[in-house]
C-alpha cells in the first residue's frame, strides 16, 4: 500500500483514547483477548491477532468489556486476510474436557498432550480420538495468539491421529490460507472433499485458495457451490468480492513476463503495459538481492482506471496503490512509465516479496518501513516532527502499527508511514540489511515480530524505538 498525502500537523492526533479489549471466557475456563467481539445467532465473533476468527456460542460462558489492548497483528492483506473463520467442531462435553486438559492458565499443556500421545501409542479405545482433540485444541488456542507456525504444527500432529476427520484436514487447509501457501492448501482440500464431499467448508476453503492465486473463474464456482450447500454470510462476501474483480476484468488486456501476469484497462496504452512489466524485472532483481530471497509464485499485476481502482479496492482516499495478493495501480491518463509511477510498482512489489518470504505474517510497520525504503525514501523531511512527538511521549508504539492501517485517518496514516521508516531506516543503516533479512525470516519461522527484532537486534520495541530517535536526532539534527 502506497501513501499520497504529506506528513502535516499530526502531533494532536497523537493522543487518541487507548484501544480497548475485550475477553471471552468460555466454559471450560479458558480465556480469550480479543480486541473486539461480537455476538452473531450462535456463533461469537472476535478479532485477535491472527485477524477474524468465531467460536460457536455454545461453549462461551460470559465475554468481559473493557481492558486496554493494542492494534491486532496483520497476517497480511487481501487474499490472505479474507473475513474467513475456520470450521469448528462441534463442542461435545467430551470435547469440553480435553479441550480443558489440552489448554489453560493461558497457554498449552504440553504434559497432556504428550500423555495423550502416549496414550493413542498404547492403542487404548478412543485414545486416538483423544490425541487428535487435545493437538486440535492447542492449534485453535495458537491461532488465536497468532501463533501460525506453532498452530500449523499442531494441527497436522492431530491429523496424524485423524488423518479421515473432515474438520481437522480444513484446518490444516485454512492455516495454509492464511499463510498464503494456496496451493499446499488445496491438497488438504481435495483430502476433504473424498471424506466429506458434501461439506460446505470445501468449497468455501478452496474459493479461497483459488482467489489467493489469482484464479478468479475457480474461485466464484466454488464460492457459488458453497452457497448453494449453505447460506453463508462470509461466502457471500467473499463472492461478491471476487465478482468484482471479475466484471471489471472481463474486457481486461493481458500480458506477462518471466515473474509477472499483468491485466490491464483496455483504455491503457499497450506500450504502458509493456514498459510496467520491464520496470517490474528490473525491480525484480534489486529487491532479490536485498532479501536475498526469490518468490515461488507468479506475481499478479492490475492496471486501473482511477475509478475502477476506487470501486475495486473500496480504499481509503490517501491510498494511492494498494497490494493485497496482487499488485493494483491506478494509471489514467499515462501514456508511458513515469519515475512516480516506477517508484510506485517498487512499493507495491516490496510488498509481494515480503508477503511470500514471511508467509503473510509481516506486521504492517514492517511491511510499509520497508516497501518505502526499498523505493527510496528517507526520513529527512520528515524527522523534526517525529522527534517532536517522540520527545513528546506522544509517539505511536511499533506495537500499535502492527495491524491493519486501513482505518486510519488521512494525517495519522502519514505519521504511521514516517515512523515506520524512520526504524527500518535506522536498522539498515546502522545493522545493514541482512539484519532485515534475519527479522523476516524469523518472522516466517513464525516467531512474532517484536521477538524476532530481539532476537536479531537484541532490543525490544521500545529499545528500538529510543534508537531510531537517538539515529535522526544524529543523522537529520532537531
Amino acid at each position: 500500500m502506497r501513501l499520497y498525502v504529506c506528513l502535516a500537523v499530526i502531533l494532536s492526533l497523537l493522543t487518541a483514547e487507548d484501544t480497548r479489549a475485550d475477553t471471552i471466557v468460555l466454559k471450560n475456563g479458558r480465556r480469550i483477548d480479543a480486541l473486539s467481539v461480537e455476538v452473531q445467532g450462535d456463533k461469537v465473533r472476535y478479532v485477535t491477532a491472527a485477524g477474524e476468527l468465531a467460536l460457536p456460542k455454545s461453549i462461551v460462558d460470559h465475554i468481559e468489556k473493557g481492558g486496554l489492548a493494542q492494534m491486532p497483528a496483520s497476517p497480511g492483506a487481501g487474499a490472505a486476510n479474507l473475513a474467513i473463520t475456520p470450521p469448528s467442531i462441534e463442542p461435545t462435553s467430551a470435547n469440553a474436557s480435553v479441550e480443558s486438559g489440552a489448554v489453560h492458565d493461558g497457554a498449552v499443556d504440553r504434559d497432556f498432550l504428550a500423555s495423550a500421545a502416549s496414550g493413542a501409542r498404547s492403542g487404548a479405545a478412543g485414545a486416538n480420538e483423544k490425541a487428535a482433540l487435545a493437538y486440535h485444541a492447542a492449534a485453535q488456542f495458537e491461532l488465536s495468539r497468532g501463533d501460525m507456525e506453532h498452530a500449523l504444527t499442531d494441527e497436522r500432529t492431530a491429523l496424524t491421529y485423524a488423518p479421515e476427520h473432515p474438520v481437522m484436514l480444513l484446518n490444516v487447509a485454512y492455516l495454509h490460507l492464511r499463510r498464503s501457501e494456496y496451493k499446499q492448501a488445496l491438497e488438504y482440500l481435495e483430502r476433504a472433499q473424498r471424506v466429506a464431499p458434501e461439506n460446505p467448508d470445501v468449497p468455501k476453503l478452496a474459493g479461497w485458495a483459488y482467489y489467493g492465486m489469482n484464479k478468479l473463474n475457480q474461485a466464484v464456482a466454488e464460492w457459488q457451490r458453497a452457497l448453494k450447500l449453505r447460506p453463508d454470510a462470509e461466502v457471500q462476501a467473499a463472492l461478491e468480492k471476487a465478482q468484482r474483480d471479475k466484471q471489471e476484468e472481463e474486457n481486461y488486456r493481458e500480458n506477462e513476463s518471466s515473474h509477472f501476469a499483468l491485466r490491464y484497462s483496455g483504455e491503457a496504452e499497450p506500450a504502458l503495459a509493456r514498459e510496467v512489466l520491464r520496470a517490474l524485472e528490473t525491480h525484480f532483481a534489486t529487491i532479490e538481492s536485498e532479501l536475498n530471497y526469490t518468490p515461488p509464485d507468479p506475481i499478479g499485476v492490475i492496471l486501473y482506471t482511477q475509478q475502477a481502482f476506487a470501486d475495486i479496492t473500496r480504499a481509503p482516499g490517501w491510498v494511492g496503490a494498494l497490494n493485497d495478493g496482487r499488485i493494483r495501480v491506478p494509471v489514467q491518463g499515462l501514456t508511458q512509465l513515469t519515475p512516480a509511477l516506477s517508484l510506485v510498482l517498487k512499493h507495491e512489489l516490496t510488498h509481494s516479496f515480503v508477503r511470500q518470504k514471511t508467509r503473510a505474517a509481516a506486521p504492517t510497520w514492517v511491511q510499509e518501513g520497508l516497501a518505502q525504503w526499498m523505493e527510496g525514501k528517507r526520513s529527512g523531511v520528515n524527522a523534526p516532527v517525529l522527534l517532536q512527538a517522540y520527545d513528546a511521549k506522544q509517539a505511536m508504539s511499533l506495537k500499535e502499527l502492527e495491524g491493519p492501517w486501513m482505518r486510519l485517518s488521512s494525517p495519522v496514516a502519514a505519521y504511521a508511514y514516517a515512523w515506520a521508516l524512520a526504524n527500518i531506516e535506522y536498522i539498515v543503516q546502522v545493522d545493514g540489511m541482512s539484519d532485515v533479512e534475519r527479522i523476516l525470516d524469523r518472522i516466517a519461522a513464525g516467531t512474532t515480530a517484536e521477538a524476532a527484532v530481539r532476537e536479531v537486534l537484541h532490543s525490544d520495541y521500545a529499545d528500538l524505538m529510543q534508537s531510531t530517535a537517538q539515529y535522526l536526532h544524529k543523522t537529520y539534527g532537531n
